[in-house]
């Protein structure tokens, strides 16, 4: 299993303390600990143990004390990057804000080993800098264990605590009304399959006591990798639990394209694979989009398939090489479950096999976020961050958006999603542009991976498309739940 990337492209030392901030600060905070058996069994674990997720994060550039502008990137880094109101102005936010549409009375979850230990801080400083509120609650909490102190030279942790960063920023950057509730696990996802069972008994653990009405998670593992699809099965007793109590679950599609890794983490697959939980059919697999953005959000071109695999400026900063390496939004055809009677209409692209994603997001490193943190382990201050690792939280915030719209938790939207789209409703917006092919050396050759080409209706990169947020929250609100 592995991290969706999470890339930094450049960091800074902020002059603020990396300090906890107070309750006031960032809404309500508290830290709850339960130590609770994991609810998977020992045999299950057993049979798992050489399932593998490692963190992709890296650190480059100069220092920067303040956000990053879509110029400056582009000037010194020849990439794009993106602040909060912009990435706000692309989804067409400020039209459902002006009517009160936060997120207000809703929940989301985001699930991450470790966390961070300057979450509170560094979200206060994300908030006050780009003019957001504060969450009205925000709360930590440890189900599965008491998660280890914080060791900045832990480079698992490090990785944990940025992705875990990501993840709380921009979910609460899409819905600023939403609580947040951020579930830590005690144990590192790179060391096997140990912390799989770890993140069931922590989401099992937020739906009994949460009214959460989304759940958010951007790791991935190459469904290849598992001895067996009974393995899985084992595995999905918060995605049931989920699907019960009409919680959305949702999972990052992954960054390496039509590729992923092995199990020693490290090697490519040199054939199309895709990962779970994105291509389990009680979940939402979420892919990747590239956005073109002026300064104040309004698009320049129409959004296109993440795909940087081919950018040399982004290989030299991600890589440290000129490239090809594999840097796009995962998709393809499970290999462990069979097509969702909400895929029918989409038979002719999937086949008899589950197709992954369901819909894409901004995940471009040509098109990075800005996000803040003083975790320790790298450079304190401000990042570009990219990957589905950002796509998932994004749309998390916009499905918080339309359970609030709503009045109540939507539960699995994929039937809707689909429905939308087949309708020609205008909250769908094809991505016609791009696709997952990806190549790279490996054992001294060059292999070259195809993937999927994004098209008019459903793909295998793109799922239906991406959102127009001031019309789909309502048409989602309308059809799901």
């Amino acid at each position: 299993m592995r991290l969706a990337r999470r890339l930094v492209l450049a960091v800074g030392a902020c002059g603020l303390a990396a300090t906890g901030a107070t309750a006031g600060a960032v809404g309500t905070v508290t830290t709850v600990t339960v130590a609770s058996a994991p609810s998977v069994t020992a045999g299950t674990v057993a049979a798992l143990a050489n399932v593998v997720v490692q963190p992709g994060i890296r650190h480059f550039g100069d220092a920067h004390t303040s956000p990053t502008s879509t110029a400056q990137c582009e000037k010194l880094y020849h990439i794009a990057c993106y602040q909060s109101a912009q990435i706000q102005q692309a989804y067409d936010l400020p039209s459902l804000f002006s009517r009160g549409i936060t997120g207000q009375g809703t929940t989301i979850v985001i699930v991450d080993s470790f966390g961070s230990p300057t979450i509170r801080h560094d979200l206060a400083v994300f908030d006050q800098t780009f003019g957001l509120p504060a969450p009205p609650s925000f709360q930590v909490i440890q189900p599965a264990g008491r998660v280890p102190r914080y060791d900045p030279k832990n480079s698992d942790m490090v990785g944990w605590a940025g992705e875990t960063t990501l993840d709380v920023e921009w979910a609460h950057t899409m819905a600023p009304g939403a609580s947040i509730v951020l579930a830590e696990t005690p144990v590192s996802e790179t060391e096997g399959v140990h912390g799989f069972p770890q993140i069931v008994t922590a989401e099992e653990y937020v739906l009994k006591h949460y009214h959460a009405a989304v759940i958010s998670q951007s790791f991935t593992a190459t469904e290849g990798t598992f001895p067996s699809k009974a393995s899985v099965q084992a595995l999905r007793g918060a995605d049931f639990a989920a699907e019960k109590d009409h919680v959305t679950m949702l999972a990052a599609s992954g960054d390496a394209g039509a590729s992923d890794y092995e199990l020693d983490g490290s090697t490519y697959y040199r054939y199309p694979v895709t990962s779970w939980s994105a291509s389990d059919p009680l979940v939402t697999g979420v892919g990747g989009t590239q956005l073109h953005l002026d300064a104040a959000g309004h698009r320049t071109a129409r959004d296109n398939v993440w795909n940087d695999t081919y950018s040399k400026a982004t290989n030299e900063f991600i890589f440290g090489n000129a490239g090809p390496n594999p840097d796009s939004g995962g998709g393809g055809k499970s290999i462990l479950f069979s097509r969702p009677w909400y895929q029918n209409g989409a038979q002719n692209v999937t086949g008899n096999s589950r197709g992954v994603p369901d819909v894409a997001m901004s995940a471009a490193c040509d098109g990075a976020v800005d996000t803040y943190g003083t975790f320790g382990g790298a450079p304190a201050g401000w990042s570009q961050t990219c990957g589905t690792s950002e796509a998932t939280p994004l749309f998390a915030g916009i499905v918080a958006l339309a359970a609030q719209y709503a009045g109540h938790s939507l539960g699995l939207i994929n039937p809707a999603l689909y429905k939308l789209s087949e309708r020609g409703a205008p909250g769908i917006v094809s991505v016609t542009r791009g696709n997952n092919t990806v190549s790279f050396s490996q054992g001294g050759h060059r292999y070259t991976v195809h993937g999927y080409q994004a098209r008019a209706g459903y793909s295998l990169v793109a799922g239906v498309g991406t959102v127009d947020a001031r019309y789909f929250v309502p048409e989602l609100a309308a059809l799901a739940g």
